[in-house]
């Protein structure tokens, strides 16, 4: 039998409300150690809005709703950057911030989740750019790094803090198929180092060449689904 502690989502029964109406209805699933897991759709079919709920930027109701241990059915406001910090969120838009170097960028993200020795900071920045092959552009502003390669450091950032749970959402929707692949190269060796990811795309395709397990989003309901490919 599977221990809890291997359990990182765990979700009974669930909804989540947009624009003061239910927009996803009774959800079930759970999320493994070490899975990795794609949420496909159309866009427009709920996947940023299921994964908005899971790192507590939306309300949810229902009878479970566990994430890395933190209630979201009871969690309080000022316990959510804990959850926040537990959690590495990649972005399809990057959020970079412009003004400063891809190590500035790190920096800032460990700064703000509790890093204080300018020593280790230096140190993990160096580990995670070389993790996604960019240290020796740390020293770039964002401006000058291709849409690729400021993904690959949303991913450095999102890895700063060692979380059990990446939650990707469309990590690849504004790249190019061949940058796409590289990203997903990225992903899939964090993977295997055993940090579960769950990644919403609408890019069927990704699934011949890496495979993962497939949560559908449809008519407002979310289920493991197969794919005949």
């Amino acid at each position: 039998m599977q221990e809890n502690n291997d359990i990182l989502i765990n979700l009974e029964s669930v909804s989540i409300e947009r624009d003061n109406c239910d927009f996803l209805t009774d959800i079930s699933f759970t999320l493994n150690k070490g899975e990795f897991v794609y949420l496909v759709g159309k866009t427009g079919s709920g996947k940023s809005t299921f994964l908005k709920c899971l790192y507590s930027d939306l309300d949810v109701k229902g009878n479970k709703a566990n994430v890395l241990g933190f209630d979201l059915l009871k969690i309080k406001h000022r316990e959510i950057p804990f959850l926040r910090r537990e959690l590495g969120i990649v972005f399809q838009d990057f959020q970079l911030l412009p003004d400063r170097d891809i190590e500035k960028n790190l920096e800032f993200a460990m700064r703000s989740t509790g890093w204080t020795s300018k020593e280790q900071m230096t140190k993990r920045a160096e580990e995670v750019l070389n993790l996604v092959g960019l240290y020796d552009k740390r020293h770039k502003k964002p401006a000058s790094l291709s849409d690729g390669e400021k993904q690959r450091v949303a991913i450095a950032r999102a890895i700063l803090n060692n979380p059990k749970l990446i939650l990707a959402d469309e990590p690849t929707g504004s790249l190019d198929p061949e940058t796409s692949e590289e990203i997903m190269k990225v992903l899939m060796n964090i993977n295997q180092q055993g940090t579960a990811v769950l990644m919403a795309t609408h890019v069927y395709s990704l699934f011949r060449k890496f495979p993962g397990k497939i949560l559908k989003c449809v008519d407002g309901k979310i289920f493991y689904a197969d794919f005949s490919l």
